[in-house]
């Protein structure tokens, strides 16, 4: 696991049973912060969001004492065939539990399922270019930064950059 004392965590797909949880970590200042995510979520919008999920979409969660205190997605878009080797990865960490090991074991998580299961070859994510401790666990695992996205998002009343990685196997 982590270094540092982490407590016992167990990540496991997500249900839509899930909702509340994850409207719970979309609602953190930090988690609205380096997500594209806007704040004061709707717990009805999170549970239509899972339910609608089918193929194609593979979401995980870290549970402690049977709380989700992180979710990760994981999606292999069907807008081409030609892209079918491509997933997507979207993280976000509840802010009392980040910097505790809960974003290295899910995506030590997504990088089995995706590179032992479903064969991907390139994954996908962008990252805030001053989301630091997010850019350092990404390169951590192999991903490389592939560009700049100059006023990627607007986000707390100025836009930002955000900075386009992947890993390729």
């Amino acid at each position: 696991m982590n270094e540092q004392n982490v407590e016992n965590f167990l990540i496991r797909r997500v249900e839509p049973e899930d909702f509340r949880g994850l409207q719970r970590i979309h609602e953190q200042p930090r988690a609205v912060w380096g997500t594209l995510q806007l704040p004061y979520p709707s717990a009805q919008a999170w549970r239509q969001r899972l339910e609608r999920q089918v193929g194609g979409h593979y979401g995980l969660v870290a549970c402690a004492r049977d709380n989700i205190v992180g979710s990760l997605s994981l999606s292999v878009p069907e807008r081409s065939p030609r892209r079918a080797h491509v997933g997507e990865i979207g993280l976000a960490v509840h802010d009392q539990w980040q910097a505790r090991g809960i974003g290295t074991a899910l995506v030590k998580a997504a990088l089995e399922l995706a590179d032992r299961w479903l064969n991907l070859r390139r994954l996908e994510l962008t990252a805030y270019v001053d989301n630091e401790p997010a850019i350092r666990l990404y390169k951590k695992f192999g991903f490389e930064i592939e560009g700049l996205l100059r006023r990627h998002s607007f986000r707390d009343g100025a836009y930002v950059d955000a900075y386009a990685l992947a890993r390729v196997r």
